[in-house]
């Protein structure tokens, strides 16, 4: 899975305060306002309120829900920049926020007010900004609808977060207890960093390194081909992207292909395939790719991102659940459909969703699919099983509970996935630190029957 990009804020956007943007003749919603006359309140934080009113309620995801109301609102860099961090910043801070204003409240907060505490919140303690700015502007912003507004001002003024709450209460005490349990004493560090914001990774070919430094952006750390990238344009403005020279995927996904080693003129099966990202990096290694997943609608995007790439694969849509009609291969890459407990960064509000529960469901649905893959492994075959969390349900749990039922599969070590991982069980887990996601991936040899 490749998590959506985020829009990066600019330096010192989040302090912007009370100031008045370009984008002042713009409503609460970014719509084009019938005065002249300025709200008395950046748009900007009217925008974030607004987008995650709809996250909070489980409507939408924030990529998505921001991206659509960036772009009807049109607002300038500088102010589209303090829409995103505030989105994003305040989902990550998000359980700590509501530990620091419950005490201040009583009763169920309605969902707009809640939304407008927690973002408000978030620039008090989290981001610095000035009080007077924070009470001024949210204040002004409640009495548009989001709340009352002497309870805005009264809670604003008041909330403080109690030095008892440790960073990990950024997460909920099940889900801290499974980031422990993966990595140990590495685990403060890795929570930490998860608050951080997520940047963009790009699979850049030497062509795309060239264009993007003469177009002024900036290249920083490489794993390999996948270089961490500040652009100084949109990405698909970008010669890079247009030219095909450029792939948006984080380093620890583009592990996952890594595992499979040389694939190079071999058939290749990617299931559970998705949007078509790890077939397109397949593809660039020289193999020859049958992407399946059952929603057919994602093949569409597929095909027309590797067109853009210059890359060819092969798609056929099937519930994995059950065994397809294809011959089996002699590399089976299987990233199946998981929590994303290991995207965190750059999925903030799925720890707002997740529960246990959701995670067993999902391990359920994950060893039925490995079973498939199985199937689809042909004898001497390698099978990769990958999913984008950390959890050991869905890990090192379902891969030992399937070489337990299937003696002709055996663990083998990984090759050199360029990112730092740690042993889980029958596998490996990322290291999700710098801007790395936390994958676990096994690497299955099937056995020649004597």
């Amino acid at each position: 899975m490749t998590a959506p990009r985020s829009r990066r804020a600019k330096p010192n956007a989040a302090k912007s305060g009370a100031a008045k943007s370009s984008a002042a003749k713009t409503s609460p919603a970014g719509e084009p306002r019938s005065s002249a006359t300025p709200p008395p309140f950046n748009p900007a934080r009217a925008l974030s309120v607004r987008v995650l009113v709809s996250v909070l309620a489980g409507e939408s995801y924030a990529a998505s829900a921001l991206d659509q109301a960036l772009t009807r609102a049109n607002l300038p860099g500088r102010d589209a920049g303090l829409c995103t961090h505030l989105v994003y910043g305040t989902l990550r801070y998000a359980p700590l926020l509501e530990a620091a204003l419950a005490p201040l409240l009583r009763g169920e907060t309605p969902l707009k007010a809640r939304a407008l505490l927690l973002t408000g919140a978030f620039e008090k303690l989290v981001l610095g900004t000035p009080l007077h700015a924070v009470v001024n502007e949210y204040v002004n912003l409640a009495k548009t609808g989001f709340g009352p507004p002497a309870l805005v001002n009264a809670v604003l003024r008041r909330v403080e977060i109690p030095a008892s709450l440790p960073p990990e209460d950024t997460l909920p005490v099940w889900l801290a207890e499974q980031y422990r349990a993966a990595y140990g004493e590495r685990a403060a560090a890795v929570l930490k960093d998860l608050l951080e914001p997520q940047p963009l990774w790009l699979r850049l070919t030497p062509a795309g390194r060239e264009s993007l430094l003469a177009e002024g952006s900036e290249l920083g750390a490489a794993y390999g081909d996948v270089v961490r990238v500040q652009l100084d344009r949109p990405l698909r403005g970008t010669d890079a992207f247009e030219q095909g020279w450029a792939q948006p995927i984080n380093p620890a996904s583009f592990a996952c292909v890594r595992a499979l080693g040389d694939v190079d003129g071999a058939r290749v099966l990617d299931l559970a395939g998705g949007a078509g990202i790890k077939a397109a990096m397949l593809a660039a290694s020289g193999a020859r790719v049958l992407s399946v997943d059952r929603a057919t609608n994602k093949h569409h995007a597929a095909r027309e991102n590797l067109e853009r790439l210059g890359l060819e694969a092969q798609f056929f849509s099937a519930d994995l659940t059950k065994v397809p009609a294809l011959p089996p291969a002699d590399f089976v890459l299987l990233d199946a459909p998981c929590t994303g407990s290991g995207t965190l960064r750059s999925h903030p509000e799925i720890k707002l969703r997740l529960t246990p529960d959701v995670v067993q469901e999902a391990a359920a649905l994950q060893a039925q699919m490995l079973e498939t893959a199985a199937v689809l492994t042909a004898p001497g075959g390698l099978l990769v099983y990958s999913v984008c969390s950390v959890t050991q349900a869905e890990g090192p749990e379902v891969v030992q509970q399937f070489l337990n039922a299937n003696p002709e599969f055996q663990p083998e070590a990984l090759p050199d996935l360029l990112v730092e991982a740690v042993s889980s069980g029958p596998g490996v887990l990322t290291v999700p630190l710098e801007g790395v996601d936390g994958f676990f991936i096994a690497r299955l040899r099937r056995q020649v029957a004597e």
